[in-house]
Formats: structure tokens, C-alpha cells, sequence
């Protein structure tokens, strides 16, 4: 560990406005790692190790549900943190931490990150407004879940995790966006088929490439707008 310096994408997440000493201080205390799709980073109930910066990955929270498998509950990409609770002073998450897309992130163990954040006023303020958008975001995709048709929420599912890996391919299995919207398999196969024939998305057999991004903003709901701006006000206050 200890690296002088992070890839370029790590200056464009939510630490972009640190000040630039505090900014080169907690770039000194990462590491890069390269995620594998399906890597589980955090565990309900399992002491947080490390904490995540995203560049080019997107990290799915899923929510345990006993008897159903996890429900998708928030997406982290390189404008967030995987790790969320340690900077309010809880060491246990209460979701899991699935890499949805795979790529790079900035990794910095627990206990260093914690002596960054005690030390640093405009890092807690960053993370503060950064679980303010979290949590707008859980809430936001709690009422998606309940009254949106399945087409509209995975347009905008698709549209979230191109903007946070920055990837007009994005890789995503059927069964694991089934598992993540809640529905089950043949219901996400009808969404797809539906946005395929309308040319705005191409389907392979683990990836999907979005043709015309648009119209799919178009198909979503207004929850992928309403998500956005939460986060873009999180940055203009930054």
C-alpha cells in the first residue's frame, strides 16, 4: 500500500473537492485493486476491513431477504464509497457489497481510514453529503421497486451503471438483473426483448450495449432523474 499516486478517474469521484494536501494525504493510504464481477466486498453483520473507492466498477448494495434472494437496493460508482457506515462510526454494514460491473477501484484499510477521517474536516463533509445522496438514492429506488413497470426500471438501471462506470457496454446477466430488480427471470427477458426491438439497447449473452441513450432515458422512469440531480447537488455543494 501506499501509492504517491491514484488513476485519473479516482480525481473525478466524490474526494475531487478535497483540499489538494488532504486530497495527496489520503491518495498515500490507497491502494488499487482490480474487482472481479460477482466479488462480494462486505458482508451484514461482518466487521468493515476496507473501504472502496470506485473508478470504474459499480458496486450493487443488496439487501438480504430471508426465503428470496438479495434485493439490489443502491449502486456505487466512482461518485461514491463502498464503506459508508465507518465514517459514521459504525463498523458493520447492513447490506452486501456485490461488484455488479468489474474494474478498478481505490482500496484503503479500515483502520487508516478512520485516523484520515478524524483528521480531516473536508473529508467528513464530503462523505456526510455523500450518505445524504445515498440515502436519497435508497429511498428514491424503494418507491421505484413499488409503483414503476419492470421496462422502466431496467432502462434506468442501465442508464445508472453506464454513468457510474462511465461504459456504454455494460456487462449484466439476465438472472442478475432479475435478482436485482426483484422480478423474476421471464419478466426481465419480455424488458429486454421490448427495449432490443425498439433499438435502444443490444443484448449479448453477458453484456448489454446501449445504441440510444436518449430514447432509453425516455423509456425510464423519472427515478433515474430524480437520482441524478440528487447527486448533482451533492457535487455543487462540495
Amino acid at each position: 500500500m501506499g501509492r504517491a499516486r491514484a488513476p485519473h478517474g479516482f480525481r473525478e469521484s466524490l474526494l475531487a473537492a478535497l483540499p489538494r494536501a488532504e486530497y495527496q494525504h489520503l491518495v498515500a493510504g490507497v491502494e488499487p485493486v482490480r474487482l472481479k464481477f460477482g466479488e462480494v466486498l462486505q458482508e451484514p453483520g461482518v466487521p468493515i476491513r476496507y473501504v472502496y473507492f470506485p473508478i470504474d466498477c459499480v458496486i450493487s448494495l443488496l439487501t438480504p431477504v430471508t426465503g428470496h434472494p438479495d434485493l439490489g437496493t443502491a449502486l456505487v460508482g466512482r461518485e461514491g464509497m463502498v464503506g459508508i457506515p465507518l465514517a459514521l462510526g459504525i463498523e458493520f454494514s447492513p447490506r452486501r457489497a456485490l461488484v455488479q460491473q468489474p474494474g478498478t477501484a481505490m482500496r484503503m484499510e479500515s483502520a487508516p481510514f478512520r485516523r484520515a477521517l478524524r483528521q480531516s474536516m473536508p473529508l467528513q463533509q464530503a462523505l456526510y453529503r455523500y450518505k445524504h445522496a445515498l440515502v436519497g438514492q435508497i429511498g428514491q429506488l424503494a418507491a421505484c421497486t413499488q409503483f414503476h413497470s419492470v421496462q422502466a426500471r431496467l432502462a434506468r438501471y442501465l442508464l445508472m451503471t453506464a454513468d457510474y462506470a462511465n461504459l456504454t457496454d455494460i456487462r449484466l446477466t439476465q438472472d442478475f438483473l432479475a435478482n436485482m430488480l426483484g422480478v423474476r427471470r421471464p419478466t426481465v427477458n419480455q424488458a429486454f426483448g421490448a427495449l432490443e426491438k425498439d433499438g435502444l439497447i443490444e443484448c449479448g449473452r453477458e453484456k448489454t450495449t446501449i445504441l440510444d441513450r436518449k430514447r432509453l432515458g425516455a423509456a425510464s422512469c423519472e427515478c433515474y432523474a430524480i437520482i441524478k440531480r440528487i447527486y448533482t447537488r451533492m457535487h455543487a455543494h462540495g
